[in-house]
């Protein structure tokens, strides 16, 4: 592993903000200012591969990426774009209902919930 492919991984499990790759980029590049953006980018693809982290994708923003590969859900800031992890195992049985109604063979499912986050709403 080398000193770059650690930092990445250790700055992923360090942060709750679900970053994106310039994000983990302009974090560290003080650190090893001889990284590219394409080394976090290629860094990142081998961890989701490896079932390091996942990908979150939204619309036409940038992915973002989390270290917490358990099933849990996310909360989305519409002002800021800030996530927060939240978990609610009652949702669990959606896959196998979705299966039952549909006859899918359902790989996975994802729900998001949208609002404004504590810092935003007292901005305004």
């Amino acid at each position: 592993m080398t000193p770059q492919r650690h930092a990445i991984l250790e700055f992923l499990f360090d942060c709750e903000s679900h970053p994106t790759a310039d994000e983990i980029y302009k974090a560290l590049e003080d650190k090893f200012p001889n990284m590219s953006v394409a080394t976090v980018y290629n860094n990142l693809r081998v961890f989701k591969e490896a079932g390091l982290v996942r990908e979150l994708t939204y619309g036409d923003s940038s992915s973002r990426f989390d270290s917490n590969t358990s099933h849990h859900y996310h909360v989305i800031c519409d002002d800021c774009g800030k996530i927060v992890d939240f978990h609610y195992p009652g949702l669990n049985e959606v896959e196998a209902l979705a299966e039952h109604v549909a006859s899918f063979r359902v790989r996975s499912h994802r729900m998001e919930v949208y609002g404004t986050c504590p810092d935003c709403r007292q901005k305004h």
